[in-house]
């Protein structure tokens, strides 16, 4: 999936590009779909991942199935890196 960094949400700064890829090729990263139709209806998933220095994000992007652009991105919360640590846990 090509990712689409043409119109930035986000700082890239504080999240850079290079951050973010790392997120979407992660091996244990996990991507939920949301089960409210509200935010089904414009395709929109998550993405709890690490990058490759092990920075925790949370990442909600929009896809058509052959791109994919980020609407947000902010740090894992502990819940989440629980949640995610537990995922990778059972692998």
């Amino acid at each position: 999936m090509e990712l689409d960094l043409q119109q930035l949400v986000f700082d890239p700064v504080r999240y850079t590009p290079q951050e973010i890829e790392e997120c979407f090729e992660d091996p244990f990263g996990i991507r939920l779909m949301p089960d409210d139709v509200a935010w089904t209806k414009d395709a929109r998933y998550f993405c709890l991942a690490k990058t490759l220095k092990g920075r925790p994000l949370l990442i909600v992007y929009w896809s058509n199935g052959k791109t994919a652009r980020v609407v947000g991105i902010r740090e894992m919360t502990d819940a989440e890196q629980h949640y995610y640590n537990r995922k990778h846990a059972d692998i």
